[in-house]
């Protein structure tokens, strides 16, 4: 945890640090990343979990459209862009140590590439691995336009 994030421990509501100093502060990994997990504003639904890098959290503050980074393509992923579920930034958040943001979207759609809402459909108990919903799209059917 930095010392910035420590420091904030202790503040009360209201007191402000400078978007440059907040992004200077964050806990990014090895690659320069940070995990975000996306959660729809007025439900409170855990859509899903991605990886943002500096570049992708300042466009994503600055558009309002929500832009990841992808580990697998190495580039920009901007939510939506070939499937056409945007998601569309509320808010933005730390944690209590600066390693992980919680971004609450307005999600168009599926979220998961799979055509599901989230991406937390494996659900594990005691006695094993349930899906727990259906694609509410055709997964075949959300990326006909990318270069995938």
């Amino acid at each position: 945890m930095s010392d910035v994030f420590k420091q904030l421990e202790k503040q009360s509501q209201g007191s402000a640090l400078s978007l440059e100093d907040a992004l200077n502060n964050l806990t990014y990994n090895e690659a320069g990343l940070i995990p975000a997990i996306a959660q729809q504003h007025e439900t409170g639904e855990v859509l899903m979990m991605a990886w943002m890098n500096r570049a992708s959290i300042e466009e994503t503050l600055k558009t309002g459209q929500v832009c990841y980074w992808s580990r697998s393509r190495n580039s920009y992923w901007r939510k939506g862009e070939s499937s056409g579920n945007q998601q569309t930034l509320v808010s933005m958040a730390a944690d209590c140590d600066g390693d992980t943001l919680l971004l609450k979207v307005d999600q168009k759609g599926a979220a998961c590439h799979t055509g599901r809402r989230d991406c937390f459909y494996n659900e594990i108990k005691v006695d094993g691995l349930t899906i727990n919903s259906d694609p509410i799209q055709d997964p075949n059917q959300l990326y006909q336009n990318s270069k995938a």
